[in-house]
């Protein structure tokens, strides 16, 4: 049995996480607390799912948040395709989610404000964050975005290789909190100058024409690739099941999507792992 475990903030995109695995074939349990997880797959009706998905978050109880690891850790002895995949975003967006959206957060109250509330179920959840498989900082990512990463990543069955996505973004739109390795290439010429390449991007031909006049981009384009076949080896040996490689220029346009493009192309020919690219200013995703 696949059993992916959905946790993280609230206002992070939780809900709609699991609907996204349901429409995908999983059986989904919404706030259930930690205790009951392995009475519930020894349950007939559970035994007979091939993929089972389950909500945890604060509404369980501390208690119960305290007790997933080792929870996690137990079920994995009779269930190895166990995934705890946790969501968060930055105080502000959660803020901004909550006010539009007029929901009450869980921990807030007369004597709590949202902003304090906010606060405490970052600091209850540290533990989980850190144990966690797949982290997702969802602050720059709208539902449809989640609903297509989720798909991709997770509704489809799982292998044994470490799943890698190479991602573009822009620095000016803030960098991705959720990357493992994180290359700068702003260093490299830049084609936003160049009037008629303004308006396209890294995926355009004259872009990458342009790029690959300039030695510079060759010499840092294949030093990423030494440093990252040095060491996503040994990350692997230590048994990752994700692994977020981003790639920053200034708006996320031309640089980063052209790098993180001859990337995923170089690595997809030479790794059996899956690979996915992503370019975030873009919203695209392969």
């Amino acid at each position: 049995m696949q059993i992916i475990i959905i946790t993280g903030m609230s206002g992070a995109g939780k809900s709609y996480a699991l609907q996204t695995l349901e429409d995908n074939g999983y059986y989904c349990i919404d706030n259930l607390p930690s205790q009951l997880i392995e009475a519930l797959l020894q349950t007939p009706q559970i035994a007979r799912q091939s993929s089972l998905a389950i909500g945890i978050d604060i509404r369980g109880g501390r208690e119960s948040l305290q007790e997933i690891p080792r929870t996690i850790h137990r079920i994995r002895l009779t269930h190895p395709d166990t995934r705890l995949v946790y969501l968060y975003a930055q105080q502000d967006t959660l803020k901004k989610r909550y006010n539009e959206s007029r929901r009450r957060h869980p921990l807030a109250d007369e004597e709590v404000e949202l902003e304090r509330a906010i606060q405490l179920e970052e600091t209850l959840l540290f533990g989980l964050a850190e144990a966690a498989d797949w982290r997702i900082d969802t602050t720059q990512t709208n539902v449809y975005e989640l609903g297509r990463l989720l798909k991709e990543r997770l509704a489809r069955p799982m292998v044994r290789e470490c799943s890698i996505l190479i991602q573009s973004f822009g620095f000016k739109h803030e960098a991705p909190s959720d990357s493992d390795m994180l290359f700068d290439v702003r260093c490299l010429p830049n084609p936003y100058w160049v009037p008629e390449l303004r308006s396209l991007t890294g995926q355009d031909e004259a872009i990458v024409t342009w790029l690959e006049n300039h030695p510079r981009v060759h010499e840092l384009t294949q030093g990423i690739i030494r440093f990252l076949e040095l060491w996503m080896q040994d990350m692997e040996l230590c048994q990752r099941s994700y692994l977020n490689i981003a790639i920053g220029c200034t708006g996320g346009r031309h640089r980063s999507v052209y790098v993180a493009e001859y990337l995923y192309h170089h690595f997809r020919t030479r790794l059996s792992n899956p690979i996915l690219l992503r370019h975030r200013e873009l919203n695209y995703l392969i």
